[in-house]
């Protein structure tokens, strides 16, 4: 377990990056690179790109200029992979080095102090290899598959997979078996405790729920609309986002929902008259 002390921290906590797909968080230097000529669908793909960029620079711009970020955390998929169940056509570019280099930018401009590293699901960050802990060197963080932090007292037990409902009030369910399971685990003396947040990841979308002793959460995406997968096969609304945490030397957390506006990726109708 990583101890940090004595004095406020601020930490930031992002996931499901997905870059190097078409509709991946891309830096902007990355934008606008395609393997086809599809022009009307390039066009809504930068759009994409460039919206995705923007909220993500202007939030993370205002946290930076309030007080310097501490911790960065990428809680998985920071990069899609070679995306061979699609033979590879929604993607920038199906080579894992570049991705990296591609995600390592959208570390760099948070500029933290810390970087943590966690590791994703195989089909994107790889199966037999890690890339992400690639990326972790880097950026010279540390790469771990579950992580505990122990910030001014206060315990995160931070890991990218959690299961996901198909039904919206199912969505709970999954987190707070996690919340069961880490207080059992803690109650055997095998993790640190007492768990004060639970942070997963993975599926897209926000939850939180707090008992009063432990607060689960799952994180937002930073992942546009777009893709195959998403398009074809998801029913539920996701969400665009990323969260922070400010963690007070006297054990006060403060937790902050940056969340996108969706409705510039709103669907439209094809319109017969």
């Amino acid at each position: 377990m990583n101890i940090i002390s004595k004095r406020d921290y601020r930490m930031v906590v992002l996931s499901d990056e997905h870059t190097g797909h078409y509709t991946g968080l891309t830096a902007p230097e990355f934008q606008g690179k395609f393997v086809d000529d599809n022009v009307a669908k390039h066009n809504k793909l930068i759009s994409i790109q460039k919206n995705m960029w923007n909220f993500f620079d202007v939030e993370i711009s205002k946290l930076k200029r309030e007080k310097p970020i501490d911790i960065c955390v990428n809680n998985g998929d920071a990069i899609d992979g070679n995306g061979w169940r699609s033979g590879g056509t929604e993607l920038i570019t199906s080579d894992r080095n570049k991705q990296v280099m591609m995600a390592k930018a959208v570390i760099d401009h948070v500029g933290a102090k810390n970087n943590i590293i966690i590791a994703g699901t195989g089909y994107h960050a790889g199966d037999a290899e890690d890339f992400e802990e690639n990326l972790a060197h880097e950026v010279k963080g540390k790469f771990e598959s579950h992580s505990w932090l122990s910030i001014n007292g206060k315990v995160f037990d931070i890991r990218h997979h959690v299961g996901s409902s198909s039904v919206p009030h199912g969505r709970f369910t999954p987190i707070a078996k996690e919340m069961i399971w880490a207080k059992l685990w803690a109650e055997v003396d095998l993790i640190p405790k007492p768990v004060h947040y639970i942070i997963r990841s993975h599926v897209h979308y926000f939850t939180c729920i707090d008992d009063g002793d432990c607060m689960a959460i799952t994180t937002p995406a930073l992942q546009g609309f777009g893709s195959k997968f998403g398009s074809r096969r998801c029913s539920g609304i996701p969400k665009i986002g990323f969260i922070s945490f400010d963690i007070k030397a006297n054990g006060t957390v403060i937790m902050r929902k940056h969340f996108a506006d969706l409705t510039q990726q709103k669907a439209k109708a094809t319109v017969f008259n």
